[in-house]
């Protein structure tokens, strides 16, 4: 007897896969997915509207009008550019703003977007990705430190999020509970907040589930540096490390927050232009706009100190791919391969119509390029910002009809269907 219970545990072990022989869900080449299910629609009074979240047709036309998109399944047209995966974005505010039957009604509707993607061939990393419209509930949430009711509400809800996905199965979903925590600084000189909230989130998803996908991030915005600073005692072989490449920003988010700013033009890489090259795309934009030259020496003013940072900095592939390993390393010392980095979000705000803000078409497709395919030689998955929006971070076009950018999917080593 004692033998045939052994001989049955004997091939249970070889059936059921140990914890050193799991991986995370495999994951290549993905877009943010962020319009839909972020931004949770509002009344009057400030109050979500319930059921909260958009409907696929509120999500289509809320840039443009509905008959500017192609007529089908709009997910199976993101699985036909090439993407494998979407990083769906979701408001955590109108989950925090529930419990008990009415929290379940929201995952409900979560669960059908999850499962409507996934009927589509995409694979998902949900995101739980904090705004600031409803003040209650927006990331500052967060920052009383690990210790805080914020924090331990918002870990209660995390674990009401991660028994509704592993319904979905651990081979078409991923669970990112963080999106850009922003407790600073990000050196020696900051508390361990972070790193105490982070290593105790991954384990409430653990008392759910061993198998489901966690998609762990840094402090200090999400950045390289902040992923740097985690001490992943908490790994397991079904964990991604996420990090977010704007960098330089000065180049990838080219934008002037003053009135009647002019902030564009900065080339790719920086030493195929020069300062008074910037300037003078800037002159012809601020004097096609009709700018006096008062409004046109104000905005250089404002604007040289970071041109000449700029330059100084002398950001190229190589100083990109110094950075990308730091990651690498930071990986490699603790045992983590470099397939298991995620590079969650990247992208370049392309040149507005009227040249006040964004980057050059040239330069802007030159950088994706280049980031993506450091990104990829290392083997590292990764995520561009975003699918459609009129922002200028957009694989879609932001006007018009509803067609890809294609000179971009050719940058990232896509292309649409003909």
């Amino acid at each position: 007897m004692c033998r045939i219970i052994f001989l049955f545990f004997a091939v249970l072990l070889q059936v059921v896969p140990s914890p050193s022989s799991a991986a995370p869900l495999p994951l290549k080449r993905g877009v943010g997915l962020h319009e839909w299910l972020n931004w949770s629609p509002l009344k009057k009074d400030g109050s979500y509207r319930w059921p909260p979240y958009r409907s696929v047709g509120e999500w289509l036309s809320g840039g443009r009008p509905l008959a500017d998109w192609p007529k089908g399944d709009p997910f199976q047209k993101i699985r036909l550019l090439g993407f494998d995966f979407v990083r769906l974005t979701v408001d955590p505010g109108p989950l925090l703003d529930s419990n008990g039957p009415r929290r379940q009604q929201a995952l409900k509707l979560l669960s059908d977007a999850v499962e409507r993607l996934t009927r589509a061939g995409l694979k998902v990393v949900f995101n739980l990705h904090g705004v600031s419209q409803v003040p209650a509930y927006d990331m500052t949430i967060l920052y009383g430190g690990a210790n805080s009711q914020g924090v331990f509400r918002y870990r209660a809800m995390v674990k009401d999020v991660a028994a509704m996905l592993v319904k979905h199965g651990a081979d078409k979903v991923a669970f990112e509970p963080y999106n850009e925590p922003a407790y600073y600084p990000c050196d020696a000189n900051g508390t361990d907040d972070w790193q105490r909230i982070m290593a105790a989130t991954v384990a409430d998803i653990r008392s759910i589930n061993r198998a489901l996908t966690i998609v762990v991030t840094g402090a200090c915005g999400g950045s390289i540096t902040g992923l740097t600073n985690l001490d992943p005692k908490f790994d397991d072989e079904n964990v991604y490390y996420s990090f977010h490449m704007y960098e330089p920003h000065s180049f990838t988010h080219q934008k002037a927050d003053w009135e009647n700013g002019f902030f564009s033009g900065f080339p790719w890489p920086a030493k195929t232009g020069t300062p008074a090259n910037v300037i003078e795309g800037l002159r012809a934009h601020m004097l096609a706009e009709g700018l006096s030259p008062l409004q046109q020496e104000a905005n250089i003013t404002r604007l040289k100190p970071e041109i000449d940072d700029y330059f100084k900095e002398d950001w190229s592939a190589a100083t990109m791919q110094a950075r990308i390993e730091e990651a690498v390393t930071w990986a490699d010392r603790h045992g983590i391969a470099p397939h298991r980095l995620f590079m969650g979000e990247f992208g370049v705000m392309r040149m507005s119509t009227d040249g006040r803000s964004g980057a050059y078409d040239a330069d802007r497709l030159s950088y994706l390029q280049t980031l993506r395919s450091i990104a990829e030689k290392q083997g590292i998955p990764w995520s561009v910002w975003e699918y459609s929006n009129p922002y200028g971070m957009s694989v879609i076009e932001p006007k018009g009809p509803a067609v890809p950018d294609q000179r971009m999917l050719e940058a990232l080593g896509l292309s649409a269907p003909q």
